[in-house]
Order: C-alpha cells, then sequence, then structure tokens
C-alpha cells in the first residue's frame, strides 16, 4: 500500500487548471505562476502520556501531528526540514512558479504568501469588500489558495479516522494518513464518481477550521533562500494588485 501512495501522492502538472469555475480561470490569468497551495493540517493522534506536550495543538487539550511532526510543529518547519533533505523528493516549482501559502511560510521564490498586517481569512471579507491593493491582493489569493482548505475538509470528511484516530503505534499512525491521502488522491485523479467531490465542486461544503498547521497567520521566520530570492518575489506579488485593479475598472 506505501508503494502504491509513493505512485499516487506526486505533483500535478505545472500547468494543470483543473477547476473551471469562471471565477478561478480569471484569477488564474493574474496569478499565472501558482500551480498550487501549500499548507499543512493536523490530524488526531494518540501517544503516551509523557509525549502529549509536544503533540498538542491550539492548547485544547488534543493530541495532533503534523505530516508526521509534533503537533506544536510550525508548518514553516516541516517545510524547511523536508525542502533541505535531499532524499525527501520535494517538488520545487519551476522558477517561473510558485505555490500559494499562508502567512506562516516566507514570501520567497516559489512561494508566494499574502501581506502580513492586511485582512486576509475568505470570513473578513464577508461584510466589509476589499479597500485597499493589499486587501485585493490577500482576498483574491485567499479564494485561490481556499481550495486547499476544502479539499482537506473533503479528506477528513472521506475518513472520520484522521479526526479520531485509533491507538495504533505512531508509526502506523504516520502512515494512515499517507494511505489515506493516497485514496482521497486516486479517487480524485481517475476522475471516479464520488459524492464529497461532487459537494466539493458545486462549492456548497463549508470546512471552517478544517485544522491547519499551529500558529497560522503569524509571519515567523521561516526558509531562508536569500535576499535575491525574497526580493523577487516581493516584486512579483506587488506587481499583482495592480492587475486586480487594472481588471476590476473595466
Amino acid at each position: 500500500m506505501m508503494c502504491f501512495a509513493r505512485e499516487i501522492i506526486v505533483p500535478t502538472s505545472s500547468n494543470a487548471t483543473r477547476n473551471s469555475s469562471e471565477r478561478y480561470r480569471r484569477l488564474m490569468q493574474i496569478f499565472l505562476g501558482a500551480i498550487g497551495a501549500l499548507d499543512g493540517t493536523l490530524v488526531h493522534a494518540v501517544v503516551p502520556v509523557d509525549q502529549q506536550t509536544r503533540y498538542r495543538g491550539r492548547g485544547k487539550g488534543e493530541c495532533y501531528q503534523n505530516a508526521g511532526w509534533e503537533g506544536i510543529t510550525h508548518d514553516s518547519k516541516v517545510l524547511k526540514e523536508v525542502a533541505f533533505n535531499p532524499t525527501s523528493g520535494f517538488p520545487f516549482p519551476p522558477p517561473d512558479k510558485y505555490y500559494l501559502c499562508d502567512a506562516a511560510y516566507t514570501n520567497t521564490r516559489g512561494f508566494m504568501a499574502p501581506y502580513c498586517n492586511t485582512r486576509y481569512w475568505l470570513a473578513d471579507f464577508r461584510r466589509n469588500r476589499a479597500l485597499t491593493k493589499e486587501e485585493r491582493f490577500n482576498h483574491a489569493h485567499a479564494q485561490l489558495r481556499n481550495y486547499i482548505e476544502r479539499a482537506y475538509g473533503v479528506l477528513k470528511a472521506r475518513f472520520p479516522i484522521l479526526k479520531q484516530m485509533a491507538p495504533y503505534p505512531f508509526p502506523v499512525q504516520r502512515d494512515i494518513v499517507i494511505v489515506c491521502v493516497a485514496v482521497h488522491n486516486f479517487i480524485r485523479k481517475y476522475d471516479i464518481e464520488d459524492k464529497l467531490f461532487t459537494t466539493f465542486e458545486q462549492n456548497t461544503m463549508v470546512t471552517p477550521n478544517v485544522g491547519g498547521g499551529g500558529n497560522e497567520g503569524q509571519n515567523i521566520e521561516g526558509i531562508q533562500w536569500g535576499s535575491e530570492a525574497v526580493d523577487y518575489m516581493t516584486t512579483l506579488r506587488d506587481q499583482i494588485p495592480n492587475q486586480l485593479l487594472s481588471n476590476s475598472s473595466r
């Protein structure tokens, strides 16, 4: 089964445009380099009492793992460790492409984060529209990146064990997550008729707080790719609000 997982859990094409909604296509014409979204998610874990402090996420007493790491591990640390591990096979995007990330990640080449200290989450815009160009960018960025939040919602709705893990040895718990993701991706990849994905495509599934990594929204120190890489992505990010403003005035 783990061999199957290695075959199925792989990056999609850099030119993938699976979603066909008009809003999605319009945004993708502006975020031309976006090839997907990057985020962590918390999965319930059962660990010995003497280890539980490191696995408690969000201070609610429950224990979680984040991609096999302790629940308190920040998303940016997980990415850093994986990206710099030569055996991980992390799929770095091509030079002109990038992943959409939340503010937990560094805004640098290959990883476009939103503007800090500015409204970002979609719920923040339900009553008050975006006003500044930074808010316009964050709103558009969140609309595209929301697909990974909804995908996690579908995954956890399909496999309730991810919300209430059985007391297997921790390596087995970690492998259960990998297998669940593999089956989830297989259904999606081969267009198997599926009620959960149908609901997802119709945009009717509400997935509030599906359990991303801890400390979301904090721009803590993340991966250091060098000042040139950071400047490159900062310049590219600053160009997009002007395009959004230009399109809305037409």
